[in-house]
């Protein structure tokens, strides 16, 4: 027999959850009204993780093993993940370009 959450139950939760961002002076989204983009970027990106590493790489012995492993699958996804869309070059690469050249204007003025 599987027992299952009540719909009402979810969204009361939700709510109460949003009430106590709201409370603690958090935003609850980065994005506008209606606009499910950064939703959309984090479910993608989590859902690489746990094909790339919990699924991997499991069954897991410990919470310690997967934060371990986070962390490097983190590293490994900012400084030598080769991205398509910006030259097949590491995001953390075109990051520091970025400011450098940001540096570089902010001197010139």
């Amino acid at each position: 027999m599987v027992l299952r959450r009540p719909v009402e139950t979810a969204q009361y939760l939700s709510i109460r959850y949003t009430e106590r961002l709201a409370d603690a002076g958090i935003d609850t989204s980065v994005g506008s009204v209606g606009d499910s983009y950064d939703n959309a970027m984090a479910e993608s990106i989590i859902g690489l993780f746990k094909t790339e590493v919990i699924n991997f790489f499991g069954p897991w012995k410990s919470m310690a093993q997967v934060e371990w492993e986070t962390l490097h699958w983190v590293s490994w996804y900012n400084t030598e993940r080769l991205h398509s869309a910006i030259g097949h070059r590491p995001p953390q690469e075109v990051e520091d370009e970025f400011h450098a050249e940001m540096n570089a204007l902010e001197n010139a003025a």
